[in-house]
């Protein structure tokens, strides 16, 4: 347990220090006393607007994950669920490639009394679609839209095609995992002795009982997916929708500074481009790359006096907003836990 809050605490602290970098590369230089007069500007109405759908990146996958367990027969309230959904957030926020939220997301729906097997099918299917689903729109946006993502994207196109690439290999070696797992076990068991020959890593029965979980969760996975065919499209519809939320954002804090001229589904399309480049970038939150391509993208969209503006109110609503309201959850979620154990001892005592 100390070494998981000691983990935890390292990943916090790396997480702050790139946040702070980054805040000092964007403002530096720059006047804050027009960055402050130029947000406060904003039109409210888009401001909430853009609030509501960040908000709505993170319900809806609580919406998923109700769905799913209800599916399963877990059936839960769609508040615990936005729990999970927050917890997963804040920890995939601060880990690098967003490691730590499924993990975190696993341990707590195992701490509510939650099947272990049908909680892993369900994080299996919601890593899947998600990054399937950004694969397809990447795919999307190369195929229809060429030539205007090489004009916007200048000298970031590689990090687009890197990003691509890093999804569809994602997606390539999950539906591996569920599809073909005898395949999979045999390249992990090799790669595994490979490394263990090498004295790379120790012999460890318990690390390969971990593959072979990985693996037969995945192979539990393929079972629901063939068998509810139509549970699968709602679940693809609203990841689509939940992933278009945050692009969506980018385009209220477009029109909350007033300006017009280009279209919504210009800014949407150069928002996902964005995350699909630096969606698989080891850094917590992507930050820091996603800041500096959204700078090269979009000073053809925004003045140059609202370019830093609009890239804080867009950053700051689209991940810190969200980091925020998750830290409260997470720090909320075991207080829960500990009122509940109170309850239940003083009931037992009487």
């Amino acid at each position: 347990m100390t070494i998981k809050v000691n983990k935890n605490l390292f990943y916090l602290l790396f997480f702050l220090f790139v946040m702070g970098l980054t805040m000092y590369t964007m403002l530096k230089g720059n006047d804050i006393a027009a960055i402050l007069l130029a947000i406060s500007s904003m039109k409210i109405g888009y401001l909430f607007l853009a609030m509501l759908v960040a908000l709505l990146f993170v319900i809806l996958e609580a919406v998923i994950i109700w769905y799913l367990m209800r599916s399963l027969g877990e059936p839960n309230s769609i508040l615990r669920c936005a729990a999970y959904s927050f917890i997963g957030y804040f920890y995939s926020a601060i880990t690098p490639t967003a490691v730590g939220g499924q993990p975190m997301q696993l341990y707590y729906m195992r701490k509510d009394g939650n099947s272990l097997s049908k909680s892993s099918v369900i994080l299996i299917i919601l890593a899947l679609f998600s990054k399937l689903v950004l694969a397809l729109i990447g795919i999307a946006l190369l195929v229809f839209c060429y030539a205007p993502l090489v004009y916007y994207l200048k000298n970031y196109m590689f990090l687009f095609y890197l990003g691509l690439a890093l999804n569809i290999i994602s997606v390539a070696v999950l539906l591996a995992a569920m599809f073909i797992p005898g395949i999979v076990r045999q390249i992990t068991r090799s790669i595994d002795g490979f490394l263990t020959r090498i004295h790379i890593l120790k012999f460890s029965p318990e690390r390969q009982q971990k593959i072979e979980n990985f693996i037969e969760g995945y192979h539990s996975a393929v079972n629901f997916l063939m068998l509810n065919k139509k549970k699968v499209l709602v679940v693809f519809i609203l990841t689509f929708l939940q992933r278009n939320c945050l692009y969506v954002l980018t385009y209220f804090v477009y029109r909350g500074f007033s300006m017009s001229g280009t279209s919504m589904v210009t800014i949407v399309l150069l928002q996902a481009a964005i995350y699909v480049a630096v969606e698989m970038m080891p850094l917590p939150g992507a930050q820091g790359i996603t800041e500096l391509m959204y700078y090269a993208v979009f000073q053809g969209v925004f003045t140059n006096a609202l370019l830093t503006p609009s890239l804080l109110v867009t950053r700051g609503l689209d991940f810190y907003f969200l980091v925020m309201i998750s830290l409260v959850v997470v720090i909320a979620k075991p207080l829960l836990y500990q009122k509940n154990a109170i309850s239940l001892k003083r009931v037992k005592n009487t």
